[in-house]
């Protein structure tokens, strides 16, 4: 009897809709639609000198909301909270960060990410969960 033909299994997750979600396993990242990357991106300063948009004597320096005016207009961040002092990176008219290849599906400057992105999924709105979708 012939073998049959591998069927790939299909997941589709909706931000929105947490249930929708699937366990996490690192395997995962390599075949997906990097949904992770359409979710908005809460940095603190240290992310940011790590990222290189930010001198560290500038983080020194001068003060928070300083730096997001001049972030805000070079359209690297989208918002900065004045009480915590975090800053939400910009995202692309169709929401997908700005430092996501769109042909690759890879982050541009992974050794240099934020940590929200180098904790995802252990952290974030369903620990050990992510918003998996197949390509």
């Amino acid at each position: 009897m012939p073998a049959l033909p591998h069927k790939k299994l299909y997941h589709i997750s909706t931000l929105e809709n947490l249930d929708t979600w699937a366990r996490y396993k690192q395997a995962m990242c390599m075949d997906c639609q990097s949904t992770c990357c359409t979710m908005p991106v809460e940095v603190k300063l240290p992310d940011l000198v790590r990222m290189g948009v930010v001198d560290p004597f500038e983080a020194e320096h001068e003060a928070p909301k300083n730096v997001a005016k001049r972030l805000e207009k070079a359209r690297i961040i989208q918002h900065f909270n004045f009480k915590t002092s975090v800053f939400t990176l910009a995202q692309r008219a169709n929401g997908e960060c700005t430092y996501l290849d769109a042909e690759t599906r890879l982050c541009t400057i992974y050794d240099l990410r934020p940590n929200t992105c180098r904790n995802h999924p252990k952290i974030g709105p369903k620990p050990g969960f992510c918003a998996y979708r197949n390509r």
